[in-house]
């Protein structure tokens, strides 16, 4: 495994992590203790050491796998815990609730801490919020105090719009030290703004949906169906056919012969000198490997994007 400086946090994580929303029960299956137990050790095992989740993952579901496992395990010190606020999702027909207040966001954060035992979060990320509620002094001025208090370690955003700028700019004022977004061979946006403002501000930058929801994974062909219980039933059936036209396309003329298509995916994100870490799902201990491997591919030429070498892990 490689490691990268997450940005001003000055944590070194791994350049594959673990993206855990699939543990909340939104794609297609429903997990066990026993199945995330099995899932992290591997990562542990081949050197992962960030684990990106959300409060609104099955309403702290995902976290309180993560939580167990963790506190089971005594481990709290080998990983890098990164977890978000606003989607609560407990309440929300309750529309004179403003899950975004400073007042809620404390609760949700109070929750967070319990489900994951433990008393501090290594990053803390506003969740693809409108500009409206992120543009509030009163909620980041109780962030900061919850920074000071031990509660959380660092500061983060994970921008809804892979191209919202107006927050990426914002990210120093309000002391976030890392940025989240959408980043992967199907949707480039982020190299446009994004990253040269990350670049600018010396922001870590955590690649989420590396896969584009698992579509670069290889394992989905023209055509293919999705069960009701998977997120992926509820896309815009036109845009996944084009999408999955698309990866042929790029497994017919871009991977490289023996490569992995996952593996190489998300090895073609970290190739961009702004990303840090990419967090891509996983049901299983096989295809947490899978990603890891990623760490050991380097492209060798921007302009021959199919030349690959090999390098040895850290």
């Amino acid at each position: 495994m490689k490691y990268r400086r997450l940005g001003k946090t000055e944590m070194k994580v791994s350049v594959v992590g673990v993206g855990t929303w699939q543990f909340g029960g939104a794609w297609g299956k429903d997990f066990t203790q026993d199945e995330v137990d099995a899932i992290l050790d591997t990562a542990s095992e081949v050197g992962i050491n960030l684990i990106d989740t959300a409060e609104c993952y099955g309403h702290h579901l995902s976290e309180s796998f993560i939580g167990d496992y963790i506190a089971r395990r005594n481990s709290r010190a080998n990983w890098v815990l990164a977890t978000k606020f606003g989607h609560n999702h407990a309440d929300r027909n309750n529309a004179a609730k403003n899950y975004w207040s400073a007042e809620e966001v404390l609760l949700q954060l109070e929750a967070s801490l319990n489900s994951l035992k433990t008393d501090y979060i290594d990053l803390y990320q506003f969740h693809s919020g409108p500009d409206e509620v992120f543009d509030n002094d009163d909620l980041w001025t109780m962030l900061d105090k919850q920074v000071q208090a031990g509660k959380i370690r660092n500061l983060g955003i994970s921008i809804g719009s892979n191209d919202n700028l107006h927050q990426t700019d914002a990210a120093s004022k309000v002391n976030a030290k890392a940025i989240q977004v959408v980043y992967n061979r199907l949707d480039q946006t982020p190299e446009n703004r994004v990253f040269p403002s990350c670049e600018r501000q010396d922001l870590g930058v955590l690649a989420r949906v590396p896969l584009a929801s698992g579509y670069l994974s290889g394992k989905y062909k023209p055509g293919a169906e999705f069960a009701d219980n998977d997120v992926r039933s509820r896309h815009d059936k036109e845009q996944t056919a084009i999408k999955l036209q698309k990866v042929l396309e790029i497994q017919n003329h871009e991977l490289p012969a023996g490569v992995n298509m996952a593996t190489w995916a998300l090895a073609w994100c970290l190739k961009h000198q702004a990303v840090t870490s990419v967090i891509p799902g996983c049901k299983s201990p096989e295809q947490v490997i899978a990603n890891a491997a990623a760490a050991d591919l380097d492209l060798v030429s921007e302009d021959h994007p199919s030349a690959w070498k090999e390098t040895k892990p850290v």
